[in-house]
């Protein structure tokens, strides 16, 4: 289990508050866009990952594999993030947050569920209130950045209405659970298109979840480094 201390940002202000992370759960194929999924799953069955027998899915990832920044370790190369928002249930309380599912894509053709236990979830220190954006949660945009030799490119861009909504979503993913228990539980949402449609590994991944009604951002910035110290 992991216990992650993070910084609440609201109309009030900003308080700290301690999340100890019980369940944490990364979803899949959540676009509202049927007719692109079939396409995006096509793509990947073309690159040789296995192609789901039902969406959207759901995959459980171990409750201590999340950071809010600094730095992942990885393998192998073939390794990127993804922009997402993440949903935090505490009590009656759904905070906001804006992370990255970052993934050995070369393990991901063999399994994708073991391939989400190899790198850790990212997620942003701040969070935000999910009241607060009920109103106009698809006005919201979702971009990211890798850093790759050197040079920042923008990766993804798009709005959260190209997703599953979070009331849905939670739904969803209660419906799954045996026991229906909520308490505690990390969801990420899965993610929007990349800009050319290609995967691209790099150095730096930085993803921004911006609410241009209230001019705010929330952002998941972090490095990868590749274990490649050792003689093999």
């Amino acid at each position: 289990m992991a216990r992650l201390n993070l910084t609440i940002e609201d109309k009030d202000g900003k308080r700290t508050v301690s999340f100890a992370v019980s369940r944490m759960i990364n979803a899949g194929y959540t676009s509202r866009d049927q007719r692109a999924l079939r396409h995006h799953i096509d793509e990947l069955r073309q690159k040789g990952i296995p192609a789901p027998s039902s969406i959207p899915t759901l995959y459980p990832v171990a409750s201590y594999l999340i950071l809010t920044g600094g730095t992942v370790e990885v393998v192998d190369e073939q390794n990127s993030g993804e922009a997402e928002f993440v949903l935090l249930v505490k009590g009656k309380e759904l905070l906001v947050a804006v992370g990255s599912d970052h993934t050995d894509r070369n393990l991901e053709s063999t399994s994708i569920i073991k391939a989400k236990q190899m790198c850790p979830n990212v997620m942003s220190p701040t969070v935000w209130r999910f009241e607060e954006l009920e109103d106009h949660w698809d006005e919201l945009i979702l971009r990211s950045w890798v850093t790759k030799d050197g040079k920042r490119i923008l990766y993804q861009e798009g709005k959260v209405s190209e997703l599953m909504p979070p009331h849905d979503l939670l739904s969803f993913v209660k419906s799954k659970l045996v026991d229906e228990c909520m308490e505690n539980l990390v969801i990420f949402s899965g993610t929007i298109p990349t800009i050319g449609g290609e995967i691209i590994s790099g150095e730096r991944f930085e993803a921004q979840l911006y609410d241009p009604v209230a001019d705010r951002s929330l952002w998941c910035k972090y490095d990868v480094r590749l274990l490649d110290f050792l003689t093999i």
